[in-house]
């Protein structure tokens, strides 16, 4: 009887002190919440934190924080940050090691990010990792973090314009042992998983480990997979580069280390599906100087990249499938757009280190929706700049789809004719050497049917551009054919690769396309 009412009176005092933990711990809630909140706003330089709600919990030593907002200062509306909840308690595995350490979970964190809280964090000379948020993390919990959770997590980015945002959905990851407890001899000790819905219809999976506390900064090393990521979203991006983007779609696999000694990344497939864009030329004289550094600037970064030891570059493979892609030039006398259909493009061995040996390039398309092209190339990676061959040929093309282009440079159009494009060309030490060759086939520049709505001046200039080819044909093949060799110097002799392959696409082939038709009409008239 007597054992029976002891346990009944300790039961009775185990009630009355889980009770009063329990008031106690209602009781320090809301005075927690307002410290907490407090300190981290201290520690935070151009963000703001808000906390919801705090639920203490001290038998676990746990600590709940519900509906976190992280706003940034300069623009708070929307929020960078929404946690439903952040749950931190001690992560009671690591205590086997002899570590008193902490387990962060984070419920359906919400992060919205525009081209606003962009412009600002570039305005600023501090980097975002530099604000406090190590020190802000401290003053929520006191143990330093060891095992992070998100679960079903959301990114959203958000441009200016009439643009789909870059969302991300169904995050989720995991990292742990980020103290390093368990294996200090690695290199990378952290286990790191991620997976997470892009734009509704892709996916995305990074799977490896981290160094999370390497200095100056974390390091990672890990297998990433992509598959049916829509490019469509990144419109606003590319825009800034001149690029118009509509469609395709991308699944790769490769590679990537990032950290402060080393730099890498070894993609081994990647397969780019119904790809539709242009690139478009604007050079009015208020955009020119823009233009110009914009080009420049991106040489700067191709030179510094190539072989340096650090940065490690390397395509396995790349195909494009089933490609539309152009050039669009409005900064011609009428605007005009020259563009490759059904385009498949196979690149291998593509690596900014002359170690890894030459890059070899195989395209095949419809020039004009029409003329059937093959092209091959060989790149070289090399410290005294580009070095790469290139062998393009254009047959039978539908020259009335040129007209625009016609028109444009050469203030004509045709009424029938086909066109034939041929060139060989090598850059190396700084020197380009090969030759072009346009042929114009069965060429008919004035048709009175066609050209009845036209003034008498501009019908005129026609017959003659005509004429002028008719003495030009090769009379037997009926062909008006020239040949230039392509000799000298590259203009900037630190150009990148893509840089000068642009130029020689402007200058070996379009002004070869009119081969002095406009002045020998003018010389006859």
């Amino acid at each position: 009887m007597r054992v029976r009412r002891r346990w009944i009176v300790l039961a009775v005092v185990g009630a009355l002190v889980v009770g009063a933990l329990v008031a106690a711990a209602l009781l320090v809630d809301e005075p927690l919440r307002r410290y907490i909140e407090s300190q981290m706003n201290q520690r935070l330089d151009g963000y703001t934190v808000r906390i919801g709600r705090l639920d203490f919990h001290p038998l676990g030593f746990s600590i709940d924080f519900e509906e976190l907002l992280v706003s940034q200062d300069a623009h708070p509306d929307p929020p960078v940050a929404r946690f439903a909840r952040i749950t931190a308690s001690v992560h009671w595995r690591a205590l086997l090691h002899g570590h008193l350490v902490a387990d962060f979970a984070l419920d359906r964190p919400v992060l919205h990010v525009n081209l606003a809280h962009i412009r600002r964090e570039a305005a600023d000379d501090r980097p975002v990792e530099k604000r406090g948020w190590q020190d802000a993390l401290q003053a929520m919990y006191p143990l330093k973090i060891n095992l992070l959770r998100v679960r079903d997590g959301e990114f959203t980015y958000v441009d200016e314009g009439p643009f789909k945002p870059l969302r991300l959905t169904e995050l989720n990851a995991r990292a742990s042992n980020i103290r390093n407890i368990r294996s200090k001899d690695r290199v990378y000790p952290s286990e790191l998983w991620l997976g997470t819905e892009v734009f509704g219809n892709g996916r995305l999976e990074l799977d490896g480990n981290a160094d999370f506390l390497a200095d100056p900064y974390p390091g990672v090393l890990a297998i990433v997979r992509m598959e049916g990521i829509d490019l469509e979203h990144f419109k606003p991006i590319l825009a800034r580069s001149n690029l118009s983007l509509r469609k395709g779609t991308l699944a790769a696999v490769g590679n990537l280390e990032y950290g402060p000694r080393v730099k890498a990344a070894h993609l081994q497939e990647a397969v780019v599906r119904g790809l539709e864009g242009d690139y478009v030329y604007r050079a009015p004289a208020a955009q020119a100087g823009e233009v110009k550094r914009g080009v420049e600037k991106t040489a700067r970064s191709a030179e510094a990249v190539a072989n340096q030891p650090g940065i490690q570059i390397r395509v396995d493979r790349l195909r494009i499938v089933g490609a539309n892609l152009g050039f669009v030039n409005r900064a011609a006398r009428a605007d005009y757009r020259v563009f490759l259909a059904d385009m498949n493009l196979d690149l291998e061995n593509l690596s900014n280190q002359v170690t890894e040996g030459t890059a070899t390039a195989r395209l095949t398309g419809r020039f004009m929706g029409s003329g059937a092209t093959l092209a091959t190339a060989a790149f070289r990676p090399e410290l005294s700049g580009p070095d790469f061959d290139v062998a393009v040929r254009i047959e039978n093309t539908d020259l009335k789809a040129m007209n625009n282009l016609l028109r444009a440079h050469g203030r004509f159009d045709v009424a029938r004719g086909l066109f034939s494009f041929f060139s060989e060309l090598t850059v190396k030490n700084g020197t380009i050497e090969g030759y072009v060759k346009p042929l114009f086939r069965d060429l008919d520049v004035y048709d009175p049917q066609q050209d009845r709505h036209k003034g008498f001046i501009k019908k005129t200039y026609e017959r003659l551009v005509g004429g002028i080819a008719k003495l030009l044909e090769n009379v037997p093949r009926d062909e008006v054919a020239t040949k230039a060799d392509v000799t000298g110097r590259v203009q900037d002799p630190k150009a990148s690769t893509w840089e000068v392959v642009l130029r020689l696409v402007q200058n070996a082939f379009f002004k070869a396309i009119l081969p002095g038709f406009e002045g020998e009409a003018r010389r006859s008239s």
